[in-house]
């Protein structure tokens, strides 16, 4: 810095910040530093300037009155985590590959996919965090939306103190309950009228979601006392948090809440109170479905007949029917659909001849209806969480319309798998994928329950073997081929082992797919047995064994 060129005055001329840094960003050969030293290099010369300009600022700058220290991080009580699950963790946020993006993935399994079922496990287990793998766990939460309620639950305290320091996780302020803050508990009145009353907009969310899991009643009591001066968005929030506890107690509530001046706050009340078959609104709402769905006895079988409403009249709107259809669909279809969903399934029974749910989804619908019909019962079995609706409109899984077009979609087929216990969910996907294979089964294994039921997993693993024997490449599986890594049990690595080797390529495959399958399957087994080390090592410690009754007995009982 001794050769750069100094003014009359014998100080170095001065290159604002801002100008140095575009000299930097354009290149010395676009722009010349704007005070050159002569015989020096202009990169050489852009750095001396950037380094005097770089003492001037610090030089400049006045001392800051010291700030507060903050206070202590809060003690985190959970039991630690086990050394090798603590190595384990480690090893897992530092891959922020998030694997390959589509084409060849290689062996390797995919970590950061693992990150959440080991979240999931340590949460269930109720380890601690480690202290040092905090910010890793706050950076990956920043990063993964989906990864937010398991990091931070895991994380604990101790990441939300954090959080108050750096800017970049004050994410993780707004994703706590109440923005980290100490919710009152039920029995603390003072504190939850105190907090209702003066809070934030997240702290009164929060604390009416706590109070509606716990006491209902008094959740519900809260919103009502404040209800009138409440923003419209404020209220379609807060109505939407009576999801939870939802029972017949709520029904006033709602039916006031019918006539609120925001047509989506309407709309939220007339959802709520149709998911509650005893409600007046399912009653008015049943009454106008049956009046637009009857049985024809005169047809050489009975059908279904189906005639719209010609209107949409204000009591309906007062219910929640929204009155304009979206673009492409017809008027009359769209206001029958939502009478239909929104009537209680026990409703049909009585009108269509004393009929179980099986034998009227196999009735037939006259004029084109039964699309719009099934549709619109299969939105109510999933609102009304009935089961044996559900399975009358997913029928057999080995039926052919179950795999193709039909009266029920795939993803509404989704929605109604997700009414049945686990196992029956299971044992439907399963019968599916043996009859249709697996190009239509992604969206139905996304709601079956974790690991796998046995039955699925065989059949899943015997589809991925058929279609490598068929000769296409493994990319058009990719999607279950990732679901089946983290969904798969890992005792079906017994399995899987035979496919490990490169098959014989037929005539007509595709050149290379047997290498490609068997690396595949070499990073599906890989991943498996990671996942079955990832469990032994989140296994807490086997209490000591008790001593014998002999060995505690003193010498004198011995004797």
């Amino acid at each position: 810095m001794s050769g750069a060129p100094a003014n009359p005055n014998g100080t170095v001329p001065e290159s604002s910040w801002e100008e140095l840094v575009t000299t930097a960003l354009l290149g010395t050969d676009r722009r010349a530093p704007a005070h050159g030293t002569p015989g020096r290099a202009a990169p050489v010369a852009l750095l001396d300037a950037a380094a005097v300009a770089t003492v001037r600022r610090r030089a400049g700058l006045r001392p800051a009155r010291a700030a507060q220290r903050p206070e202590r991080a809060p003690a985190d009580p959970r039991p630690a985590l086990p050394a090798a699950a603590a190595h384990r963790l480690t090893a897992l946020l530092a891959d922020r590959s998030g694997g390959a993006s589509g084409g060849r993935r290689g062996s390797s399994p995919d970590l950061m996919e693992l990150l959440p079922q080991w979240l999931a496990t340590a949460n269930a287990h109720g380890y601690a965090a480690p202290a040092q793998a905090l910010p890793g766990l706050l950076d990956a939460a920043r990063g993964r939306t989906d990864l937010r309620p398991a990091a931070l639950a895991f994380a604990g305290p101790r990441a939300l103190w954090l959080a108050r320091q750096n800017p970049e996780w004050r994410f993780a302020l707004r994703a706590a309950p109440g923005g980290g803050a100490t919710l009152p508990g039920p029995d603390d009145a003072e504190g939850v009228r105190r907090l209702w009353q003066e809070g934030l907009f997240a702290e009164r969310a929060a604390l009416l979601g706590a109070l509606r899991s716990r006491t209902p009643a008094l959740g519900r009591e809260l919103l009502a006392s404040t209800w009138a001066t409440e923003r419209a968005e404020d209220r379609l929030m807060f109505l939407d948090s009576l999801r939870t506890g939802l029972s017949d107690a709520d029904e006033p509530f709602l039916e006031q809440a019918l006539g609120d001046r925001s047509r989506n706050v309407r709309a939220t009340a007339a959802e709520l109170l149709s998911a509650l078959p005893g409600s007046a609104l399912a009653r008015r709402m049943a009454v106008r479905a049956t009046a637009c769905v009857a049985l024809d006895r005169t047809r050489p079988s009975p059908t279904i007949i189906v005639e719209a409403p010609h209107e949409c009249d204000t009591g309906m709107e007062r219910d929640g029917v929204v009155p304009t259809p979206p673009a492409g669909r017809g008027e009359r279809s769209w206001w029958l659909g939502q009478l239909v969903e929104s009537a209680p399934l026990g409703t049909w029974s009585g009108r269509l001849g004393g009929r179980t749910p099986e034998e009227i989804v196999a009735l037939a619908v006259a004029d084109g209806w039964q699309g719009e019909l099934h549709a619109a019962w299969c939105r109510a079995a999933v609102r009304q969480r009935d089961s044996a609706w559900s399975r009358a409109l997913l029928g057999s899984p080995s039926a052919p319309e179950a795999g193709g077009p039909g009266a029920v979609s795939l993803a509404e087929r989704a929605k109604l798998l997700a009414s049945l216990e686990p196992a029956e969910r299971a044992a439907w996907v399963a019968g599916f994928i043996a009859t249709h294979g697996l190009s239509e089964a992604f969206q139905l294994l996304g709601v079956c329950a974790v690991p796998w039921a046995p039955e699925l997993g065989r059949a899943v693993v015997d589809a991925l073997n058929i279609a490598r024997d068929a000769g296409s490449y493994p990319w058009s599986f990719s999607g279950v081929m990732g679901l089946a890594e983290r969904c798969l049990d890992p005792a079906e690595t017994v399995r899987l082992e035979a496919l490990l080797a490169v098959p014989d390529e037929r005539e007509d495959a595709a050149p290379g797919a047997g290498g490609y399958w068997a690396e595949a399957f070499q990073r599906l087994v890989t991943t498996l047995r990671l996942r079955a080390a990832m469990t032994r090592e989140l296994a807490p410690a086997a209490p000591p064994a008790e001593p014998s009754a002999a060995v505690a007995q003193p010498p004198e009982a011995a004797g």
